[in-house]
């Protein structure tokens, strides 16, 4: 038995300020994907997969009987195929910040959830809110505090612009040319970052009078501009604004920055070949990348890996 896929998202814009209400844009990202599974003859990966999904069905169990009006599931299905060795068969690298457990959380659903709100429907602002807030709660699970906005992302498969915490749509994003010098890209840390703590030194750096001021008056500022910029496909204004952003995380998010890494972000700005990003909460993963010229960012990064999102 195998599911459909699921597959993995790119937060192009927008980590930790929609926390404090920035706008987002989200997008799929199906280079990685994820389905559940049940086999013959399990790996040990699988049997790890496994023993963590029977975590997750308690904690689904008592999710619904805390709020049956939220959601519902056929339980016994579930805890039936569980108990099969049913597993997730994900080639979503897990602590990257491309949405290893908003997949999973999506695949889930799709087969479980009664009631479900569907893809085809007319996806009404309402409906995207009711996604987001039965994702966010079901997602809970693996990082302590979700938006829910990965595994809305992995369940519809469509850009996200997400104007504020109460205002969210299915939004179109200008479409790629393969001939486009300028690109995003993923540069692979080498290290697995753990969400949790990230946004546990965010919330505490929240305390300080200063960086609340700096996330409302720069932070926020320059990722709304920079999503408009995206979205209205204003590449000019787009890289002045990234190259703003980098310079502001750098200076103000550094324990979310592998610290191998701050030459690099800090040579990016000095030399205008590419600017670096936070690619979900940091720690490690995967870092963002944007560049006006993807030749000049390879050879000035000739020694790291870089993977392409998007040609623009």
């Amino acid at each position: 038995m195998k599911g459909p896929l699921f597959y993995s998202k790119i937060l192009l814009f927008g980590e930790y300020g929609i926390i404090k209400d920035s706008k987002g844009l989200s997008i799929p990202y199906n280079f990685y994907n994820g389905a559940l599974k049940v086999d013959e003859n399990p790996s040990q990966e699988a049997l790890k997969s496994n023993e963590s999904l029977k975590r997750f069905v308690a904690y689904l169990e008592q999710l619904q009987s805390k709020q049956p009006e939220l959601v519902t599931f056929n339980l016994e299905l579930l805890i039936a195929d569980v108990e099969r060795g049913m597993y997730f068969d994900s080639s979503i690298p897990q602590g990257y910040g491309v949405g290893s457990s908003g997949a999973l959380v999506a695949a889930i659903y799709h087969k479980y959830a009664q009631d479900k709100i569907t893809v085809l429907e007319n996806l009404t602002r309402e409906k995207l809110l009711q996604l987001k807030t039965i994702f966010s709660q079901m997602e809970s699970f693996f990082h302590g505090k979700s938006s829910g906005l990965d595994p809305l992302n992995s369940y519809l498969s469509i850009p996200i612009l997400i104007n504020s915490k109460d205002n969210i749509e299915a939004t179109g994003i200008p479409s790629q040319s393969a001939e486009g010098k300028g690109a995003v890209f993923l540069l692979d840390s080498g290290i697995v970052g753990e969400t949790a703590p990230m946004v546990n030194i965010f919330m505490e750096n929240l305390k300080d009078q200063g960086f609340r001021s700096m996330l409302k008056n720069q932070f926020v500022k320059y990722t709304d501009l920079c999503v408009e910029n995206f979205l209205g496909g204003d590449k000019k204004s787009l890289f002045s604004n990234t190259k703003k952003l980098s310079k502001i995380v750098l200076n103000n998010f550094k324990p979310m920055i592998p610290e191998q890494f701050h030459g690099i972000w800090q040579n990016g700005i000095d030399s205008n070949d590419y600017y670096l990003k936070l690619c979900g909460s940091g720690g490690g993963g995967y870092i963002l990348g944007f560049t006006e010229d993807l030749e000049k960012a390879k050879a000035s990064l000739k020694d790291y890996k870089l993977e392409v999102v998007y040609q623009f």
